[in-house]
């Protein structure tokens, strides 16, 4: 079972994804916390160093779909 799971499916324009890939980029490199536009709030998430990713990109249907995953646990790490 998922703690939250959030999901939005929408239109965008080329410059839109630009601006969210870029401000997601900028948090990540900056090692802030990383907030995403969510219509009409924002949800602001704790990213640590360490992270595992995946991308993904499926042909067919005369679609080309791109997914790109990042995952990271939620557990205290140990000292």
């Amino acid at each position: 079972m998922k703690d939250l799971k959030f999901e939005q499916k929408r239109s965008l324009s080329r410059h839109e994804a630009a601006d969210q890939l870029t401000a997601l980029a900028a948090a990540l490199r900056k090692g802030e916390d990383a907030e995403l536009e969510l219509g009409p709030g924002r949800l602001s998430l704790r990213v640590p160093d360490d992270l595992r990713g995946e991308i993904e990109v499926e042909i067919g249907d005369g679609e080309i779909e791109l997914e790109i995953e990042l995952k990271w646990s939620t557990a205290t790490p140990r000292t």
